[in-house]
């Protein structure tokens, strides 16, 4: 695409000038700010991809900017180019609105809910209307104009829908006349390649038959896109369809010795499961992937210098509200696996892929095997993500039992390593393969031991720690009790006594599921709709380390202890532990509540890009900015509130602020040791996620109090 003709491009939803990325499923272009918000409704609303950073079949780029070449854009905007929608306050977003609340309810209204798509006129029988619209469909992909096909599709046509007169599908027509596009935009709204025809032919056959051999060879490859799109994220190689080879089936260089049972048995599991409830966890996958290149994508393409909090990564799957509470809840732990854990699973789906399709006997000549070379590919590497313990209780649910099997035994599936590699080998080995395999394992075995040593290291570390932590509880209670005569025991920072023991918090309280592999921290922590950006570590394990920080999520810290660490926040939280007084229960307003907490957000987001550009130096003015905002949101509260979950989040907030001070004074120190600065870092994003999740939890409270 010419600089001449991108230069007339404008962004379908805010009109900013050269939108760089695609919805490829709406058929419009859009700018940063507005794909940050199109990346948040989910894949089932809309499908983005940069135009110029995202690999692309060139039929549908071609099908994308023919679509938006045609005025697409006016089908989710048709009511807005009614005259009398000014007059009733209806408008469009501008590049000058703010992505939230202005750009995202505009963005949600036009996408999500169709509010502004020309509606059919009502009819008793809706299953009719969507046939009659279905046929239409099938009439019109015999000729090139997309985006009457698009208008009936958002309409309700269906892509599959088979026509009882004709005896065929609409890819099956387009396929005949010739029509690549039209059969990229039916395969984007999930036409099926493999469809058969009353005469039990194949949209493929059609167009071999009518001599289309370019959209024949599309068309395979349309059939194969999922298998095809996790091969191309572990390996970067895509299989040779025009000369039979539909499936690789990469092989982690350092799982072949992993033979243990639990790994067995969870394939087995895998294996167990129907084709639909397999098919469902490959298509969950498939999202997780695609979120993750976007993600790295997005990083890569953004200007980190002027990143607001408005324009952010996507921690992981928006609910789909299409699908069970419980499938969301499976999809959304996806995110939570390690670069190694998620590869193995990639791997395990695409080698029951291939199993399902050519039977138990996954022989075949044009077939091999791409190996991963020391684990994963770096660029992989920095997609890795381990979000610890998320809060996933929004989407948790008891519903669909069947649903759960899925989504929870086989996301444990893919805790597994991949095994008996010898079932994955389809033909002999070159001496270039054998010393590369060599060289691989050697490679892994240094790096095993440096690990070893770096974990005693963590370990004696954990060790000192958990013993200072139970001098310092042993040290609070008894000043809690030592108290001068005719006063009362010390309270809570907010007139409630608080116990310095941690107490073991169940799996459904920390989002927490057993793991079965020592896992390793890639990613900022995050809570539902605060969001912090993620950046790579070295992958250490850590055994021991969420025993400490758990225990340390219900403590409040003692007078001692506010003192030394010289945080900003000190002086306040020790005279709010002072304070004594009736029970006040008037809440701030709301506005303000969130205006700090976009305040705090905006400093986290700081904070953990200097954590991402290994800045440690920045740590400390970072955590005093979000010391100084904390102390301006726990002011905007009254000193003893009625409410025990805003005491609690108050607490929360402010305990987490000051362990952030003194986290982020260590990593100030000049005599850290790497392993010694990987450990402060992570304890520098665990603070940074609680106080965030203590903010949104205020703003929550506060919304739902001021809105009763």
């Amino acid at each position: 695409m010419s600089k001449r003709v991108r230069s007339r491009e404008v962004c379908a939803d805010c009109s900013a000038p050269e939108p760089r990325w695609a919805s490829v499923n709406r058929g419009v272009l859009i700018c940063d700010e507005c794909c940050s918000i199109h990346r948040g409704l989910g894949r089932h609303s809309s499908q983005v991809r940069h135009l110029t950073h995202s690999p692309w079949p060139h039929s549908q780029l071609q099908m994308v900017q023919t679509l938006y070449g045609n005025g697409a854009n006016s089908i989710w905007e048709h009511s807005l180019l009614d005259p009398s929608s000014s007059v009733s306050g209806k408008r469009k977003a501008n590049p000058q609105d703010r992505v939230h609340p202005n750009k995202t309810e505009f963005i949600k209204a036009k996408y999500q809910m169709l509010a502004y798509v020309h509606r059919m006129p009502c009819r008793e029988d809706d299953s009719v209307t969507a046939k009659d619209l279905s046929k239409q469909l099938h009439s019109s992909v015999r000729t090139g104009n997309l985006e009457t096909c698009l208008r009936l599709l958002s309409l309700g046509a269906q892509a599959n829908f088979f026509h009882p007169e004709k005896g065929n599908t609409p890819l099956h027509i387009a396929a005949k006349a010739g029509q690549i596009l039209q059969a990229e935009l039916l395969a984007v709204y999930g036409a099926d390649p493999g469809a058969l025809d009353s005469s039990g032919k194949t949209p493929i056959d059609y167009a071999r038959q009518a001599g289309h051999q370019e959209l024949a060879e599309r068309l395979v490859e349309i059939q194969y896109e999922l298998t095809d799109r996790l091969t191309f994220y572990l390996c970067g190689r895509r299989p040779d369809h025009r000369n039979g080879q539909h499936f690789i089936i990469p092989q982690m260089a350092d799982s072949s010795l992993d033979l243990s049972e639990f790994a067995k048995a969870a394939k087995k599991k895998l294996q167990s499961l129907s084709n639909h409830q397999f098919e469902e966890l490959a298509m969950d996958v498939y999202d997780e992937v695609d979120r993750r290149e976007t993600d790295a994508v997005w990083l890569a393409t953004q200007n980190h210098s002027t990143l607001v909090t408005d324009t952010t990564v996507v921690p992981f799957l928006p609910v789909n509200p299409e699908y069970s509470s419980t499938r969301n809840q499976g999809r959304q732990k996806l995110a939570r696996f390690s670069a190694h854990e998620f590869a193995t699973l990639v791997i395990d789906i695409l080698t029951d892929a291939k199993r399902r399709q050519w039977g138990n006997s996954c022989e075949s000549p044009k077939d091999n095997v791409e190996l991963i070379l020391q684990g994963i590919d770096g660029h992989h590497n920095s997609e890795g993500q381990d979000n610890d313990q998320p809060d996933y209780d929004s989407v948790a649910s008891d519903e669909d039992p069947v649903q759960e099997a899925t989504c929870g035994d086989s996301c444990n599936d893919g805790r597994t390593k991949s095994s008996e590699s010898s079932d994955l080998s389809d033909g002999p080995i070159t001496v270039q393969e054998f010393m590369e395999v060599k060289s691989a394992l050697t490679a892994s075995e240094a790096k095993i031991q440096q690990l070893l040593k770096v974990n005693c290291h963590l370990s004696e570390e954990l060790r000192l720690m958990q013993s200072k932590l139970n001098s310092l509880q042993t040290e609070n209670t008894t000043l809690r009790w030592q108290t001068p005569s005719g006063q009362q025991h010390p309270q809570g920072l907010f007139g409630r006594q608080q116990p310095r023991g941690g107490r073991a918090r169940s799996m459904y309280e920390t989002g927490s599921t057993p793991r079965q592999y020592p896992h390793r921290v890639d990613t900022a922590r995050h809570d539902d709709g605060v969001i912090l950006q993620p950046f790579p570590t070295n992958g250490c394990s850590l055994e021991g380390q969420s025993t400490v920080l758990e225990n340390d999520y219900d403590t409040t810290p003692n007078h001692s202890e506010l003192e030394e660490s010289g945080s900003p926040l000190a002086a306040s939280e020790a005279a709010h532990q002072g304070e004594e007084g009736e029970e006040d229960a008037t809440l701030p307003c709301t506005e303000d509540v969130i205006c700090k907490t976009e305040q705090i957000t905006k400093n986290i987001q700081e904070l953990l890009r200097a954590a991402q550009e290994t800045k440690h130096e920045s740590f400390l003015p970072c955590s005093e900015k979000i010391c100084m905002a904390v102390t301006e949101m726990a002011a905007l509260f009254p000193k003893r509130p009625s409410s025990e979950t805003v005491r609690g989040s108050l607490c929360l907030l402010t305990s987490s602020a000051s362990r952030l001070h003194g986290e982020c004074q260590k990593a100030a120190e000049h005599n850290l040791s790497p392993s010694d600065i990987q450990l402060v870092t992570q304890q520098v994003i665990q603070c940074a996620y609680d106080i965030a999740k203590a903010a949104k939890q205020l703003v929550t409270v506060t919304t739902k109090e001021n809105n009763n």
